[in-house]
C-alpha cells in the first residue's frame, strides 16, 4: 500500500558552503533577500521557533485565497551546517483557515568541492482538494525560492559567500 499524504521535494546545487546555505534559512536579512520574508523569528536549535511572514499578495487563488501570510512551526531537530526539521508547521494565509500540521525539512550535503546540494521537503498527511492545491502552489514557490537563494548566495557580495 502506498503511503498516504502529499509532499514536495526539490533540490538544487549552490556554490557556497553548507553552513552558509543553512544559515540563510535562519538569518532575518537573508530571509528578506531571497525569500521576501517581511518578518521572522527563527531559532536554530531543538524546540526553537520557526516563523516567517510574507506580505499578502494582490493575487487571490480560488481555493487558497490571497497568498502570503505566515508559516510557523517548531524546530525539533537541528544539526549545525547540515540539516534541520520543523514539525507541527502551519501556513496561516491572509484570509481563510490555516493549513497544517505539516513537516518541513532542509538538508545540505556536499555536491563537489565548494558546492552544496540543498534539498527542501514539505509533507503532510491530508489529501483534500485544498491541500492538493496548496502543494501545487508550494511546488512552484519552492522552485522560484531555491533559484533566488542560489542567485543570492552566489552573488559577488562577500557577505553572501561567508
Amino acid at each position: 500500500m502506498a503511503p498516504r499524504g502529499l509532499h514536495v521535494q526539490q533540490s538544487i546545487v549552490i556554490h557556497a558552503p553548507a553552513d552558509r546555505v543553512l544559515k540563510a534559512f535562519f538569518d532575518p536579512h537573508d530571509l528578506a533577500r531571497w525569500w521576501q520574508v517581511v518578518r521572522s523569528v527563527t531559532v536554530p536549535r531543538p524546540l526553537g521557533t520557526y516563523a516567517v511572514e510574507w506580505r499578502s499578495t494582490s493575487y487571490r487563488d480560488d481555493q487558497l485565497g490571497h497568498l502570503g501570510g505566515a508559516f510557523h512551526g517548531t524546530v525539533v531537530d537541528f544539526h549545525e551546517g547540515t540539516e534541520f526539521f520543523v514539525a507541527d508547521a502551519y501556513w496561516s494565509p491572509p484570509d481563510g483557515d490555516p493549513i497544517g500540521p505539516m513537516a518541513f525539512e532542509v538538508k545540505c550535503a556536499p555536491a563537489s568541492p565548494g558546492e552544496t546540494r540543498l534539498t527542501v521537503r514539505q509533507s503532510a498527511d491530508d489529501e483534500s482538494a485544498r491541500w492538493r492545491r496548496y502543494f501545487e502552489v508550494v511546488r512552484a514557490g519552492w522552485d522560484r525560492a531555491l533559484t533566488d537563494l542560489k542567485a543570492y548566495l552566489e552573488s559577488a557580495g562577500p557577505r553572501n559567500r561567508r
